[in-house]
């Protein structure tokens, strides 16, 4: 694909607990033939390395994303098949390239997705400190009128988090905690993350079957988790 024709989304990894979402996310815009242009902050390469034992180093960072995206949100390695011709897709943007092609509004996106949102994330986006790409490709999505969805990712919030939350909402963004829900029939930890990244790309219209959608028939999900149950 040319690079006049590429359109990707921006997908901004923060340093809150919870990369097995982002891990689901990408997997499932990749599934759905998306291009990613990814970027990973500091802070969450700190939170991958605890969360995981994977280290993403810029030198690697190929290697070291498909490592991250075959690791299943219970810890075990190679739970996913990740083909190169996806990995292909992902370009990679470090965090401290202010000079990098989403901090300028003139650079093709389709929107942008921050999987996890730490409050300082959400904090920096709300205000505009464009502290590095990943909140400056965030204030150019918000200006360009693009999809900026945010995954907010902290318990409890403070009020002050919640008055960002607000005027990120008012600012057109899609304010989205990663809050998980049983009505699907979760059985295991991958699909309450399922559930959540699911959800993001319900946002941002990318379609996928990350989980089981409600259809008005109550009990479902009790029976599809059950032990036998067809």
């Amino acid at each position: 694909m040319s690079r006049q024709q590429r359109r990707p989304w921006i997908v901004g990894v923060s340093g809150a607990s919870g990369t097995p979402f982002a891990a689901s996310v990408l997997r499932g815009l990749l599934a759905a033939g998306e291009d990613v242009d990814l970027v990973v902050s500091r802070a969450s390469r700190l939170t991958l390395l605890d969360e995981t034992g994977i280290a993403f180093r810029d030198a690697h960072r190929r290697e070291d994303l498909g490592t991250w995206l075959a690791r299943g949100a219970d810890g075990k390695p190679d739970t996913f098949a990740v083909r190169d011709a996806e990995l292909d897709r992902v370009r990679h943007w470090a965090a401290g390239d202010l000079a990098a092609g989403p901090s300028s509004g003139s650079y093709p996106a389709k929107g942008m997705l921050i999987v996890p949102a730490s409050t300082a994330c959400v904090a920096g986006v709300a205000l505009g400190l464009s502290k590095d790409l990943l909140q400056r490709a965030a204030s150019v999505t918000l200006k360009e009128r693009r999809t900026l969805v945010v995954a907010v990712r902290e318990t409890p919030l403070s009020g002050a988090t919640l008055k960002q939350m607000v005027a990120l909402d008012e600012a057109g963004a899609v304010v989205l905690p990663a809050s998980p829900a049983f009505y699907a029939g979760a059985t295991h930890i991958q699909d309450l993350v399922d559930f959540v990244a699911g959800r993001v790309l319900d946002a941002a219209g990318v379609p996928h079957r990350l989980y089981r959608r409600w259809e008005g028939e109550l009990g479902a999900g009790a029976r599809e988790s059950s032990p036998g149950a067809p």
